[in-house]
């Protein structure tokens, strides 16, 4: 969680999505080599409760699925050079691994 002084706190973590697809001669690609690909995407949580829940479960290797908003932006790195960014806002997600013995719907 971070907050900058006279700004909403902010949880942000990483997600990672897989795509996997077999490659072959055939139509049916039943032989062939299986691919991964794997996109690492930036998350933030402002939504108060929202936030706080995912401070306090979301750790390493949890399975969630979030539901939010793209945002675009740039920042200026430690070496003066101008970067773009794209972060998902997240509205609403779900546990898909259980926590508590139940799978939890976050929404506040």
């Amino acid at each position: 969680m971070r907050q900058v002084e006279g700004k909403n706190p902010v949880t942000i973590f990483s997600l990672a999505t897989n795509e996997m697809w077999k490659s072959g001669d055939n139509e049916a690609y039943q032989m062939g080599d299986v691919s991964q690909k794997t996109t690492w995407h930036r998350i933030s949580v402002f939504r108060p409760g929202l936030r706080d829940v995912a401070y306090q479960y979301v750790k390493k290797g949890s399975r969630i699925y979030v539901e939010g908003k793209v945002d675009y932006g740039e920042y200026t790195d430690k070496n003066n050079v101008r970067r773009q960014a794209t972060t998902i806002i997240a509205e609403n997600y779900l546990y898909t691994d259980s926590f508590s013995s139940q799978e939890t719907l976050s929404r506040v």
